[in-house]
């Protein structure tokens, strides 16, 4: 369930002045830069034109997802054992406190973070991402030293499947939010990655953007909660959220914990693998909005 926890010690985003007080020598801060690209651009070139100084380049295609089915989505999780090898052929270690950003409100490196956090490690966005860094940038390829990561399991009430999340419907008490922008949820604007228009039946819409001040930042505590107390996630028996392939709904969940709600849980396949299965219900229209 979804309630008001004591939070993780590290916070979920910070600033790009906390990262130029911290990061320094031997502190064992990994900066991540997580941009990545729904309409099919290259986030590893943008990163090579330019990205914040040591950075390196997380793919949300090969290091934090497995492969792609109908049947589990375009972005299911890695095996722990293989996520364990990603991170550690990219430098970051057991003991590695990550700074994962983007170009997009956060909306990618969210996965990476809450991939992290999930698992028990320091993790957060930077806050404004790119856009708020006013240092200098550096470009091309930065590849650090291999580190040791021990793989650590997904936490079974924490991640469901198709399977699950078909079970649960019709149960008031188990919501679910859709992180997709509103025209995807109401089938109004479907995209061309979306097997067919719509939502999962009694899914509420939460887009991610909703989740950002105007220029781009989280929004603060006070309104998430408020943001999704409206939505009835303080009160739910359990908070699932989804998107499109998993990956867009991590900001959602970092955003609830941010607020002091804890405890959500991921349905990695979401839309993707829903709409895939032509016996599994779908609506369209509008919804409930956070």
């Amino acid at each position: 369930m979804a309630q008001q926890e004591t939070p993780s010690p590290f916070p979920v985003a910070v600033t790009p002045e906390w990262l130029n007080e911290n990061r320094v020598e031997g502190s064992r801060i990994v900066v991540a830069d997580v941009r990545w690209y729904l309409d099919g651009r290259s986030g590893h070139a943008a990163y090579l034109r330019g990205h914040l100084p040591d950075a390196v380049f997380v793919d949300v295609d090969t290091d934090l997802a497995g492969p792609a089915t109908a049947e589990v989505g375009r972005h299911p999780l890695p095996d722990p054992q293989i996520f364990a090898t990603a991170l550690g052929e990219l430098g970051i270690g057991d003991d590695t406190t990550v700074i994962a950003y983007d170009d997009s409100g956060g909306s990618t490196a969210a996965r990476l973070v809450w991939m992290l956090r999930l698992i028990g490690s320091p993790a957060a966005l930077l806050d404004g991402g790119i856009q708020a860094w006013t240092g200098p940038l550096e470009t091309g390829q930065v590849t650090l030293k291999p580190q040791r990561r021990t793989p650590v399991p997904w936490p079974g009430d924490r991640v469901v499947d198709t399977a699950t999340v078909h079970a649960e419907l019709g149960d008031p008490s188990r919501m679910l939010l859709d992180a997709r922008v509103h025209g995807r949820y109401t089938g109004e604007a479907p995209a061309p990655v979306d097997p067919r228009p719509g939502h999962i039946p009694g899914a509420r819409s939460a887009p991610w953007q909703d989740n950002l001040t105007e220029d781009g930042r989280l929004a603060a505590p006070e309104r998430l909660r408020e943001r999704f107390s409206a939505l009835g996630a303080d009160s739910a028996r359990t908070v699932t959220a989804y998107c499109g392939s998993g990956v867009t709904s991590c900001l959602d969940l970092l955003a609830m914990e941010h607020a002091g709600l804890t405890g959500a849980r991921l349905y990695p396949g979401s839309w993707g693998a829903w709409a895939s299965d032509p016996e599994l219900p779908a609506e369209t229209g509008t919804g409930t909005t956070g």
